[in-house]
């Protein structure tokens, strides 16, 4: 194929994409991940509880997590909640792992009351 012709199958390709699809991104390394689940446990359990039972914050158990798609609990990860005390983390932290907490929140928590 020309070289002059891959701007547009790129974008072609890029267009027959269904809505809303995220093309596939690098996975977090290991190191991340635990960087991850360390804020979780500890910024985030100190009010949410260091085992995600309540506190200042509500509990976070995996039958509320799922109720939330993925991407409404990036969301809520890192615009915050108005009116309450949930802070935006989107300064600290990027749109994967947010998406990457709230896979873990609704897929690995340990809490699943």
């Amino acid at each position: 194929m020309p070289l002059h012709r891959l701007p547009c199958v790129i974008l072609v390709t890029l267009l027959l994409q269904p809505p809303g699809t995220v093309l596939a991104e690098k996975p977090l390394s290991a190191a991340r991940q635990a960087e991850l689940e360390t804020l979780l446990y500890q910024d985030c359990g100190s009010c949410h509880g260091m085992t995600l039972r309540g506190g200042l914050g509500p509990a976070l158990p995996a039958s509320r997590m799922n109720a939330y798609s993925r991407d409404s609990l990036a969301s809520l990860i890192l615009n915050g909640v108005a009116g309450t005390a949930m802070p935006g983390w989107a300064g600290l932290l990027s749109e994967q792992d947010a998406r990457w907490l709230a896979d873990h929140l609704q897929h690995d928590n340990p809490l699943k009351e």
